[in-house]
């Protein structure tokens, strides 16, 4: 995936919802909590936090709220490295906010208040406006899609015109029973698998997506995703690692770099920036997934989406070490 940078100078560039989480400290509930955090959080925003981290010229596509909020979420990202040009600010719509619990069993519970907000009223015209940058690769996620009929039209003219320009795509399913119907998030995806040259899906995504009858059978999980027309695919299993393509095409099984489990919340988004920064460098997919699990294992060891990355001098070493690999 190594290749000449575009005109924006824009590597990766992620296009969904950013929101404000608020969640109580460790051990206490949001029933009795007297404070509470206050982080932002998003798919893809989290996915360009981390390849920033690593050096990459990353940028974050979206709408924001003319509110407080919203002046977080930019602030945030520009703090983490993360271009916000292609953000745009709508006074009519307030930026989305969500909540969450740790229960003492150690279970997550969310809320979402997320209707209504500037996010879910992207449509084509932001499409436009990212792609006219030309960014190396385009990072999207079945979250936006699922966020109603015109966000899902920007995702889908982005997909549809990314590879006539140069652009790769890089698709996440992130099926969110919050959000309705897996099935019917899955079906939205499906015909927009032959435009994907990075799928990254987790092993409960790969039945309702691909239709594979044993999820856990990276073998199928491939070859399906092949006769789809995905480029390149990386399952994720999280305890249990990932499989990424080796040197004939076949999955080759990596194990957790894990050793500590705070919050699970955002490992996936670190993975996945992980592994796409390492193959816009040139690393092979093993580097790359060996560089996305490092920063995932990061992720879940710390409270909070992207608090676990590393420091900007331990990820570049991190880099480097997984294009020699």
């Amino acid at each position: 995936m190594a290749g000449a940078n575009q005109p924006s100078g824009l590597e990766i560039v992620g296009i969904g919802e950013a929101m404000v989480l608020f969640q109580p400290p460790l051990g206490r509930l949001l029933v009795d909590a007297p404070s509470v955090e206050v982080h932002v959080a998003g798919a893809e925003l989290n996915l360009c936090t981390a390849a920033a981290r690593l050096g990459v010229r990353a940028g974050f596509c979206s709408r924001v709220g003319a509110d407080p909020l919203g002046a977080r979420v930019l602030a945030v990202a520009r703090a983490a490295g993360v271009d916000t040009s292609l953000v745009t600010v709508d006074p009519g719509h307030p930026t989305g906010l969500f909540l969450k619990d740790i229960q003492p069993d150690g279970q997550r519970r969310v809320h979402y208040y997320r209707r209504g907000s500037a996010a879910a009223h992207l449509d084509a015209s932001d499409a436009a406006r990212l792609l006219a940058v030309r960014p190396r690769l385009v990072a999207v996620s079945g979250i936006t899609l699922a966020l109603g009929a015109a966000p899902r039209a920007a995702v889908e003219a982005v997909l549809r015109a990314a590879r006539d320009q140069g652009v790769r795509v890089a698709l996440d399913p992130n099926l969110r029973p919050a959000l309705g119907d897996v099935d019917q998030q899955a079906a939205h995806l499906r015909p927009l698998l032959p435009y994907v040259d990075v799928l990254l899906l987790g092993t409960d995504e790969a039945g309702p997506v691909l239709g594979v009858r044993d999820p856990d059978d990276a073998v199928e999980v491939f070859a399906a995703a092949t006769a789809a027309g995905v480029g390149e695919t990386v399952l994720k299993a999280g305890p249990d690692g990932c499989h990424h393509a080796g040197p004939t095409g076949d999955p080759v099984h990596l194990p957790s770099a894990a050793t500590t489990v705070v919050d699970p919340v955002g490992a996936g988004d670190a993975f996945a920036g992980g592994y796409l920064a390492g193959r816009l460098r040139g690393a092979s997919p093993a580097g790359a997934a060996t560089l996305g699990s490092a920063l995932a294992a990061g992720v879940v060891a710390a409270a909070g989406d992207t608090a676990g990355l590393p420091d900007r001098a331990a990820a570049a070493e991190l880099l480097r070490q997984a294009l020699t690999d």
